[in-house]
């Protein structure tokens, strides 16, 4: 069996060298720290499987998935209606920016050794253009999609990418130690897992996101005069 060259793909597109922006985000928890609320290890796990569960795996997930089945057939018509969509889903102003700030990074990123990927380029002059917005999980699709990385793994490198800034975050504030972080997400796999299963082939029109008190968090996060992280 010879080794897959996606797989390093994925594993390229999904580490910390990778330079997005998606380890500066700590999604609010910047402002719960600060807030002075101690969290316990089971608390913070949950709050991400939260996310996961309730935001990301429903919304960004299934944008995800809709883009790259768009892309595959090279149908930017179709990845810009993913895009506006998951824009419009993004109720918090500084999320929002976040997720056009990373996704039209990632495209910068790979547009510099894959050149020649017509859907991608189309792409980034629609944002040029102010057609489309550049969101992180469209973009992450079709920068799967021109690196051969199967959907279910592009879901995969979404999922993960966001669990381990929210870990990352929480090491860097000091609320926890690295084995902490490790055993974290450790005990997040199934819920990624499932996530991926219930939410990569949902249709367009089944996207959906709901978790309020994450809502307030990160609308607290964006009133904060100083601030380590953009999210």
């Amino acid at each position: 069996m010879s080794t897959d060259i996606s797989d390093l793909g994925m594993l390229q597109i999904s580490d910390s060298f990778f330079p997005t922006g998606m380890y500066t985000m700590s999604n609010g928890l910047e402002a719960l720290f600060y807030s002075k609320r101690k969290m316990t290890f089971e608390e913070l796990r949950d709050l991400i499987k939260v996310f996961v569960e309730y935001q990301i795996g429903p919304a960004d997930c299934t944008a995800l998935g809709n883009a790259y089945e768009s892309a595959s057939k090279g149908d930017l018509k179709s990845v810009i209606a993913v895009d506006r969509t998951i824009h419009a889903m993004k109720l918090v102003k500084e999320i929002r920016s976040a997720s056009t700030r990373s996704g039209t990074q990632m495209l910068r990123c790979v547009n510099y050794f894959i050149t020649d990927n017509k859907i991608i380029n189309d792409y980034a002059a629609a944002i040029k253009a102010g057609e489309a917005h550049g969101s992180y999980p469209v973009a992450l699709a079709l920068a799967c999609n021109a690196m051969s990385i199967p959907k279910r793994k592009a879901g995969l490198a979404l999922l993960y990418s966001f669990s381990m800034s929210m870990v990352g975050a929480a090491l860097r504030l000091g609320m926890f130690q690295h084995f902490d972080g490790q055993r974290i997400i450790n005990e997040l796999k199934p819920s990624i897992a499932h996530a991926i299963d219930a939410f990569i082939d949902r249709p367009l029109e089944g996207m959906w996101q709901f978790c309020p008190q994450l809502d307030i968090v990160q609308i607290s996060h964006e009133k904060m005069s100083s601030k380590m992280f953009i999210t």
